[in-house]
């Protein structure tokens, strides 16, 4: 995505609430936390909530958006947390900085996608193994992630052998040229190795309907197990309850259907 692209779906800010109403989820029930993880750029920072007392809960792996570990993605994993999973937001643009200080986007872009999938890949592996060494059953492997991490759900989808299912909203099918990015998920439909769920707002202006139904049917015809919702009138960024974007119904609409996929494949109890 370009920072016109950017702009141009709703991203206006990096940080801070635009809206009154965000939701906040408390951490009672919980066990919550920074999380330091061991990866080949040295320690990644991450952000993880459990259920409090639960022995060998799921793991969910949350991806984030283009702003850094927001405290939205905080919020999303101490919800997920809240229906029993062990979830662990990453911090993989840890090496560009504080993603969620810089309110620039243009200044933002160049960190975000110089970061290589490959790199990605290996992190998001890490961060697996991370959740297994302390406790999660990593037999229920499960991911969600929101515009850029929406794509990142579809990369894993294609590169892990124990992903059990993905959530993808709003995740671009297409990417921009960049020789640090192999595939963009369209090219990757022959090698989905899990079944995943998206989820796309029909007044994208950044991911328009027919690249959402051409990805679509790559995945059919190669008879790979994926689903698709795109809601009515919905813009980018519908389910980011801090931004201007939000629209309440398509978000937890969004959120149960999430629900019911892991729910369907086994992450979810």
């Amino acid at each position: 995505m370009t920072a016109s692209a950017a702009v141009a779906a709703g991203y206006t800010l990096a940080a801070g609430p635009v809206r009154a109403d965000v939701i906040k989820t408390n951490t009672s029930g919980l066990t919550v936390g920074d999380a330091r993880i061991k990866v080949a750029e040295g320690e990644m920072p991450g952000y993880f909530a459990r259920p409090a007392g639960v022995n060998n809960p799921p793991v969910v792996l949350v991806a984030m958006e283009i702003f850094g570990l927001h405290e939205y993605i905080n919020d999303v994993t101490r919800r997920l947390a809240k229906l029993g999973a062990f979830a662990v937001a990453p911090d993989y643009y840890f090496k560009g900085g504080d993603l969620t200080k810089i309110t620039d986007i243009p200044q933002l872009m160049p960190i975000v996608n110089g970061k290589a999938d490959a790199e990605l890949l290996d992190d998001l592996d890490a961060t697996v193994a991370w959740a297994k060494s302390q406790g999660g059953d990593t037999s229920r492997l499960g991911i969600i992630g929101f515009c850029r991490g929406g794509r990142t759900v579809w990369e894993y989808a294609a590169h892990s052998t124990a992903l059990k299912a993905g959530v993808a909203f709003y995740g671009p099918p297409l990417d921009p040229p960049n020789p640090l990015w192999p595939k963009s998920p369209m090219q990757l439909a022959p090698e989905m190795k899990a079944p995943v769920l998206g989820l796309y707002g029909e007044a994208d202006t950044g991911i328009p309907v027919e690249s959402v139904e051409a990805f679509k049917a790559a995945l059919a015809a190669n008879k790979k197990t994926a689903e698709f919702k795109i809601y009515p009138g919905a813009p980018h960024g519908f389910h980011a309850d801090y931004r201007a974007s939000y629209r309440k119904d398509a978000a937890e609409d969004g959120w149960n259907q999430m629900q019911a996929w892991l729910k369907k494949y086994g992450v979810l109890g």
